[in-house]
């Protein structure tokens, strides 16, 4: 798959920088972008960062010999093996690369945002649309200012539609995203209690995600939660297509079956009638990701059928709802990422399991002045939702435990550190039980996943 033509004049040119070695290969054509001299190709650009642990330009000689045709360098490179562009910040030369590449491209563009279910909302529709077109999205974690040009500029000649991940944590990120995007659909999963530490309050977080509609056509496609309160009564200024369960909503999931760790049934109801979906994914919301993938399978001219085919390949993303039976115990691993929105949601799953139900929980950050509160109340739901076991850890999760007694959970653990948990958790875990395990990614609870794997 070719990457449409940038020499490297057009590099300089596009980042405002200044071209230095021969001027013979200013023609060179690069084969793609890369930003670890380890993963450097045949006439690739190398971008020389310079990170917390690491300089990228430290590298630069080493990305050459591994073949490296140019790199995009913010300081002098010392004897370069090769010719490279000097510009005033590389971060910023990358966005402007990125945003000139994605301009080279007439496909639609989705772009995904929200403050939980970005990624499932995305794969959902990325594997409907790719029943009809040769699709990219975003791998990783690639949904900030670095990881989104570097998806634009891995979109190639064969690729048809694009589906783009944007995730922010302050006001005007999601501008300098939706700059180099330029999304034709947006889908808003949810406004939820995230980032408050610099959004503030539930209308910051909207306040600052919909900065994307200033870099929208006027003939694109808003596709919103109408269960959000504030997605709902929001105006985007474009045509918006609303999902949800309620009845006020343009796509609404309805006759919702849950099937355990199998997954989730239920009929897509919108304009254009109605159908029959299976979701191989754990967890009823999981329909919150399904109703927007097919808003667009449809405003892109998918068929209902391809659509429900779309939705039966789906795959979770590692460290996201992933259910597997150790044949000891049944593991909910969902570590990725957690705040009370997804947590509270993840909880009202797992009690609809076989067995035990048991939810290893952790501190969620970002959570502004509300913190402690936002942890206690997560802790309430567990406790009337009726987990048999809650078993938390790290410093704010003894609110969980603390709301969970107060509103009739019985059996509680608090540990401060995993180390302690750890000790004691082939006593606390009983065989044939569901576990939840969930935190923010910061509190690294795969390490909690690979020890209950370990459990005999």
């Amino acid at each position: 798959m070719a990457m449409k033509p940038l020499s490297l004049e057009t590099i300089a040119r596009v980042t405002g920088g200044q071209y230095v070695g021969d001027n013979g290969r200013r023609d060179t054509i690069i084969t793609g972008v890369v930003r670890d001299n380890r993963e450097a190709y045949a006439d690739c650009l190398f971008l020389c960062i310079k990170g917390a642990r690491a300089d990228g330009h430290d590298f630069a000689n080493k990305a050459y010999e591994a073949g490296a045709a140019c790199c995009l360098a913010e300081r002098p490179l010392d004897a370069p093996k090769g010719p490279y562009v000097l510009v005033g910040s590389t971060l910023d030369a990358v966005k402007e690369l990125g945003a000139y590449y994605r301009s080279l491209f007439d496909i639609p563009i989705v772009g995904v945002t929200g403050s939980v279910g970005k990624t499932t909302a995305k794969e959902m529709t990325a594997s409907v649309l790719s029943r009809k077109y040769n699709v990219l999205k975003t791998t990783a974690n690639l949904n900030n200012e670095l990881g989104v040009p570097l998806m634009l500029l891995s979109m190639r000649e064969e690729h048809e539609a694009a589906v783009i991940e944007m995730g922010i944590s302050d006001f005007g990120e999601m501008s300098r995203l939706a700059r180099m995007v330029r999304p034709d659909i947006c889908i808003m999963t949810v406004i939820g209690y995230s980032h408050l530490d610099s959004l503030g309050d539930l209308s910051g977080v909207l306040r600052a995600k919909s900065e994307v509609f200033d870099y929208m056509s006027r003939d694109a496609l808003a596709i919103l939660n109408g269960d959000d309160k504030l997605l709902s009564a929001f105006d985007p200024g474009i045509k918006k297509i609303a999902f949800g369960l309620e009845a006020h909503n343009d796509y609404r999931a309805i006759n919702i079956n849950t099937q355990g760790t199998r997954g989730v049934t239920c009929d897509i109801v919108s304009k254009n009638g109605s159908f029959d979906v299976f979701i191989p994914a754990f967890g009823s919301h999981m329909v919150y990701g399904a109703l927007p993938a097919a808003a667009v399978g449809h405003a892109l001219g998918l068929t209902d059928a391809q659509i429900r085919q779309g939705l039966g390949w789906y795959e979770p993303v590692g460290g996201r709802a992933n259910v597997f039976d150790t044949g000891y115990i049944t593991v909910i691993d969902d570590c990725y990422n957690a705040n009370p929105h997804s947590m509270s949601a993840a909880v009202k799953s797992l009690v609809t399991l076989e067995g035990r139900k048991t939810a290893i929980l952790g501190d969620m950050f970002e959570l502004g002045t509300d913190t402690k509160k936002l942890h206690y109340e997560v802790g309430e739901l567990a406790g009337r939702s009726g987990v048999d076991c809650l078993i938390c850890c790290g410093t704010l999760a003894e609110n969980i435990r603390d709301g969970f007694v107060s509103s009739g959970g019985r059996k509680a653990h608090y540990f401060l550190s995993k180390d302690l948990l750890f000790a004691e958790l082939p006593k606390l875990i009983k065989k044939g039980d569901s576990v939840l395990v969930k935190a923010s990614h910061g509190m690294h609870f795969e390490q909690i996943t690979a020890e209950l794997k370990k459990l005999k």
